[in-house]
């Protein structure tokens, strides 16, 4: 058979807003409220439900910076992408951008199968500020937009199980310190892309995990899905069943659906304009739940979509794919284990009603070809990549190099550590932690336990005490991070990180 299906770089031109720096304060208290479900109310869900919805809720943002350096203006700007084609099917990537992709492009017919926002305009709506609307998005680690919404991953290419290649995308997730991967290949012929996901966990210990694939549509779409009733989390806050709505576009404000579907019943979601065509999504049962949200169609909804692109362009909504029925829910990864699942996107054709749409999904893509794909590639995810396409960050590089991990499949080469790392790095080697040899801002702190004992046991300087704090007050030992900043105080040739980091302490306590 001959391989049609092509791997390339390319560049992607839009009107975009600057990024700017991230933010060199330590995020000692979380950006936004978080999502979660009133202990009162859990007595009304599933006992499955209610357990996830009160387990590994975040706490704090550390060791991620913040980043709300991004500004309004927007002139052109050169992206680099990565596009994956066949004769069928045209995606393209922003690894640059937490692997977005930007574009899925359906060339037999010439439809756009995703909301392809024109403009690069970040927002205040990722776990750690700065986000952007459109294409289909990769969240994971916690309840929210992936603290990876605007950062660099590592992407290489793979063989793929037809023989042709993958496009391989893979980091290392610091909110909760796991490596993934997400795999994306076109078969020869196929009019959908797939996409094979693997979380793991190196660790010892049992790990808070959640993933939700977002996809962005235009608005109008009929959307559907296999359920007759849904979760709706809205502007009140609370987490109640509905039967699914006819139009849930209509909703004045902005709010979640998540669809209730059957425990045997296919995966899948779809959003279909008035003439019957869009795009389907569909995976492996692993990943079972399914959403819809929209903005609504108040001033503050329509206001939003605006600002996220340009008047005049059309609105968006978004249909997603999780691990959990909702998203105010993390699941368990045990230790040293791993989570692996399929999906597929893809052009559907149907009338906009769900047993329809399922049967014509069921004929273009049967259910049984997902999981034999899935099947087929799961002996791929272990291959080491071949081309270097793209370069995340060098956070995994630290934490294999500290561990001695092996990690098949997601290489993380010392090659790619850097400056943000070098001072943890020696840390590791000497057990002290560098004083700087000119004033300047403190750098990446990291909390995650090991790092604190080492912290503990180096010696006492005044930007040891600053991140030995911040490793304590992540860990919720704040008394103890407390007297480390004052510590540091002593001897700080700069004191203003460690004023502002008692300022935050006194505030907390009710002391201003």
């Amino acid at each position: 058979m001959v391989i049609v299906t092509t791997i390339r770089r390319d560049v992607l031109t839009l009107p975009a807003a600057p990024l700017g720096p991230d933010n060199p304060l330590p995020p000692l208290r979380l950006l936004h409220e978080v999502h979660r479900i009133d202990v009162r109310e859990r007595d009304d869900l599933p006992r499955d439900m209610a357990r996830q919805a009160g387990y590994g809720q975040l706490g704090s943002l550390l060791p991620v910076r913040v980043r709300d350096g991004y500004g309004r203006e927007r002139a052109p700007r050169e992206f680099e992408a990565i596009v994956i084609e066949n004769d069928r099917l045209r995606a393209t990537v922003l690894p640059g951008l937490g692997g977005r992709v930007a574009s899925l492009l359906h060339k037999a017919t010439g439809r756009e199968l995703l909301y392809r926002n024109p403009v690069f305009q970040p927002a205040n709506f990722a776990l750690n500020g700065a986000w952007f609307s459109g294409g289909i998005e990769w969240n994971i680690g916690a309840t929210g937009h992936t603290t990876l919404s605007c950062a660099p991953l590592h992407a290489a290419r793979v063989p793929a199980p037809d023989g042709g290649e993958m496009l391989r995308l893979w980091e290392w997730e610091r909110l909760r310190d796991l490596p993934f991967q997400v795999d994306l290949w076109l078969p020869d012929g196929s009019d959908f892309l797939y996409v094979g996901v693997r979380v793991r966990n190196p660790h010892e210990r049992p790990v808070p995990a959640y993933w939700w694939s977002n996809i962005a549509v235009p608005e109008g779409r009929r959307v559907l899905a296999p359920a007759e009733e849904a979760w709706q989390f809205g502007h009140e806050h609370h987490l109640r069943r509905v039967p699914v709505p006819p139009d849930p576009l209509d909703s004045p404000y902005a709010a979640d659906y998540f669809y209730d579907l059957p425990d045997a019943r296919r995966r899948w979601i779809a959003a279909l304009d008035p003439d019957g065509h869009g795009l389907a999504q569909t995976s492996t049962d692993l990943l079972r739940g399914r959403k819809l949200f929209v903005w609504g169609t108040g001033g503050g909804g329509r206001r939003w979509q605006e600002w996220l692109t340009e008047p005049g362009t059309g609105g968006y909504c978004e249909i997603q794919a999780g691990l959990a029925r909702t998203q105010l829910e993390h699941v368990r990864l045990d230790a040293e284990s791993e989570m692996a699942w399929l999906e597929a996107y893809g052009p559907l054709s149907a009338p906009p009603v769900p047993a329809e749409a399922e049967a014509r999904l069921a004929a273009v893509l049967p259910r049984a070809a997902v999981d034999a794909a899935y099947a087929a590639w799961r002996p791929y995810a272990d291959t080491e990549p071949g081309e270097t396409l793209a370069v995340g960050s060098g956070w995994g590089a630290l934490e294999v190099l500290r561990a001695g991990w092996k990690l098949p499949g997601t290489p993380f080469d010392e090659s790619t550590l850097g400056q943000a790392q070098a001072p943890w790095l020696e840390l590791l080697r000497t057990g002290s932690f560098p004083e700087p040899r000119r004033v300047r801002p403190p750098g990446d702190t990291l909390g995650a336990p090991h790092w604190r004992y080492m912290l503990e046991t180096a010696p006492a300087t005044p930007l040891t005490e600053y991140h030995l704090g911040v490793a304590q007050w992540h860990a919720g030992d704040r008394a103890q991070a407390v007297r480390s900043w004052e510590r540091g105080l002593e001897l700080a040739p700069s004191r203003w990180p460690l004023l502002r980091c008692l300022a935050v302490a006194d505030q907390e306590t009710g002391n201003r």
